[in-house]
């Protein structure tokens, strides 16, 4: 099996008994970030004042195109960037002008969105309709069907109830109501790593003037292949750098589908546009993905984005390619633990297409379980009572044994 630890050497040698196994949560920084980041303050020793020359008119279009070209975007200037998704989001809301806004979303989005939506309806400027990821009808329907069903016939019928109340089925009932101004659901759920497989369908409802469909991909970008050409005029799609595009934090970003949302109340002045039909002391924005900026921020996120981009490119290695090796050390995983007491617990997104990079045990046991590995310098973590193991291009077969070798002697 192919080892690509010498891409890694400096994070790992930074703490070299330490078995990561959480490239889901912060992905280590392969050496060519080093690089950026040393390029990003030398720039602004160099140049100074003029950095910002080198920033907007070299680095910042670069990193748009390593952006269009992994989510086949037809045009980069439709990308713009921000310190972290949330900045992004706050811009989305604040562009769209029904007050109380209605958001249709679901019960297992990452903490920032939750937080924010959830402060939002304390004070009464948001209604949230929350779907669930998990329908507890099914767990129910599972039990009758091992008691009762008898026939092939019976058995079809029920799989395709089961088909009925799959998430996506349910999200999408919601979102067809036509209730909701602001659609918002992830590509690839963080708790359990579950796709979201009805991308298509959610664009299909998009209008300019609502209901607007926002994608959070943090967990999908550079994670599983995505093509965005055609949905790319209709839906919103946000990530960033700290997860599998190893570029760290600092450098999240937003595809804005042209004509949505073209004048945000949270407004930098980098979005500034001087527009001369604009009626005297009138707010410009620009007609790009730069309507949706902020002010002054840390480009040195943007450096590494892009030095570790170039050197995939020069590598060869594709999210595809990416995501065969990690698929790899995942079977050897799951064929591991088989003999250790993690087997007890459910393999939540076992039969999930596209795969998370990461597999999601549910157990009582989980937190206790993190506990124990970590006394062994394993870092996993855990979400409610499912253990997440995550697995990325510094893993080889060498540290999936490893790991099944500690597991085995976890104890409940």
């Amino acid at each position: 099996m192919t080892s690509y630890k010498h891409l890694f050497a400096r994070a790992l040698a930074a703490a070299p008994d330490r078995l990561h196994m959480a490239a889901h949560s912060h992905h280590l920084w392969p050496d060519a970030s080093w690089l950026g980041q040393q390029a990003a303050w030398e720039d602004a020793a160099r140049l100074a004042d003029r950095k910002w020359d080198r920033v907007m008119g070299d680095i910042w279009p670069a990193a748009q195109k390593h952006v269009a070209d992994e989510l086949r975007l037809p045009d980069p200037s439709s990308v713009v960037f921000a310190g972290n998704t949330h900045d992004l989001l706050v811009r989305v809301a604040s562009a769209m002008p029904r007050r109380p806004l209605r958001i249709l979303t679901s019960d297992g989005e990452f903490h920032s969105f939750r937080r924010q939506v959830a402060r939002w309806e304390e004070a009464g400027v948001v209604e949230v309709t929350r779907v669930a990821v998990e329908n507890p009808s099914t767990v129910r329907a599972e039990l009758v069907e091992a008691l009762s069903v008898s026939s092939e016939e019976e058995s079809a019928a029920f799989r395709q109830a089961q088909c009925e109340r799959s998430f996506e089925t349910r999200f999408l009932a919601a979102a067809r109501t036509g209730d909701h101004d602001l659609i918002f659901v992830s590509q690839m759920m963080f708790g359990t790593g579950t796709p979201f497989a009805a991308l298509e369908a959610l664009a299909d409802l998009a209008r300019p003037d609502g209901p607007w469909v926002v994608i959070d991909g943090y967990h999908g970008f550079m994670a599983v292949e995505t093509d965005l050409s055609a949905v790319s005029d209709r839906v919103f799609y946000t990530a960033g750098g700290y997860k599998y595009a190893m570029a760290g934090e600092g450098c999240a970003f937003l595809h804005c589908p042209p004509g949505f949302g073209p004048r945000p109340q949270i407004t930098g002045w980098y979005a500034e546009f001087d527009d001369l039909s604009l009626p005297p002391g009138m707010v410009g924005y620009a007609p790009d993905a730069m309507r949706f900026m902020g002010a002054t921020f840390d480009p040195s996120g943007l450096y590494r984005f892009v030095a570790v981009r170039d050197m995939l490119a020069r590598e060869e290695l594709t999210t595809a390619v990416t995501s065969t090796h990690v698929d790899d050390l995942r079977t050897r995983l799951v064929a591991g633990l088989a003999d250790t007491p993690l087997a007890r617990a459910k393999h939540v997104n076992a039969a999930t297409h596209p795969v998370a990079r990461f597999i999601a045990l549910r157990s009582p046991d989980a937190a206790t379980w993190q506990a124990q590995l970590a006394v062994e310098n394993v870092t996993v973590d855990v979400r409610g009572d499912v253990l997440r193991i995550g697995l990325g291009l510094y893993h080889d077969a060498r540290d999936i044994d490893r790991f099944v070798e500690i597991a085995s002697n976890l104890k409940a």
